[in-house]
């Protein structure tokens, strides 16, 4: 099946981008050129256009014309199993940022819900049973740049003083040491990282375009059984994810 006009002058121009052809602040050829280049009628080109802006490669300026997009520096983030294995740091996002010369902060909110078909299978529960559930808004000096949320049974941490993850004598010590608290040791951290389109709510978030693309990084700590499992949202234009193995 022939691919639509539109797709392909898109792809054409997103190619041109990532290849630095057309680097950011470059302006993208008008709706005129475009068709007069690839046979098209404007109303072609103007769809086209439409798509890259929605995807984030370029924007539009009022009475100017259309040019591609600055992009944000690409920071490191390290996912290292020895760091979190072992607790030697109660936030890896802290220490990511301070590696960046930035400062690394969060806000969360935490609530008791049901477990969702998706995450009882990874916490091995039944769908419905209690969870708390925390969602994170991480920060690098003041600006929103990643989200979380996390889910724990709540039959394991239930009146215990680590129910709440960001309240009580261990606020934000972390997974591994809040679980081993109420004697739950962690001793697997595994994570699959897949990426999608953003939401509308992580797009207003985060500052990001309608269209962009996200990697989610699905983590999950494991002792005798699932002790808490994470959803990672990381704009791909700001983040690239570095791993760190040990091999024995």
């Amino acid at each position: 099946m022939a691919q639509p006009a539109y797709l392909r002058i898109a792809d054409n121009l997103r190619q041109q981008i990532v290849d630095g052809r057309l680097a950011p602040g470059d302006r993208v050829p008008s709706r005129h050129q475009l068709a007069r280049e690839h046979g098209v009628s404007d109303r072609v080109a103007v769809e086209a256009v439409r798509l890259l802006v929605s995807e984030g490669y370029v924007e539009a300026r009022s009475g100017s014309g259309t040019y591609v997009r600055q992009r944000p520096q690409v920071k490191r983030l390290t996912r290292s199993w020895y760091r979190q294995a072992r607790g030697r740091a109660s936030s890896p996002f802290r220490a990511d940022m301070e590696a960046q010369g930035r400062t690394g902060t969060w806000r969360s909110s935490s609530e008791t819900t049901t477990a969702p078909p998706a995450i009882a299978d990874r916490l091995h529960l039944t769908m419905g049973d209690p969870v708390m559930r925390t969602r994170y808004i991480f920060l690098a000096d003041e600006q929103p740049v990643m989200l979380s949320t996390s889910w724990e049974p709540l039959e394991l941490t239930r009146g215990t003083p680590v129910m709440l993850p960001e309240e009580g004598p261990y606020a934000g010590a972390g997974v591994v040491a809040r679980m081993r608290a109420i004697e739950q040791t962690v001793t697997l951290a595994s994570e699959v990282v897949t990426a999608r389109t953003i939401l509308a709510d992580e797009a207003d978030t985060l500052g990001e375009p309608m269209g962009s693309i996200i990697m989610v990084i699905q983590r999950t700590y494991s002792g005798d059984r699932p002790l808490e499992t994470a959803d990672i949202v990381v704009p791909v234009d700001r983040y690239e994810l570095a791993y760190v193995i040990p091999v024995d």
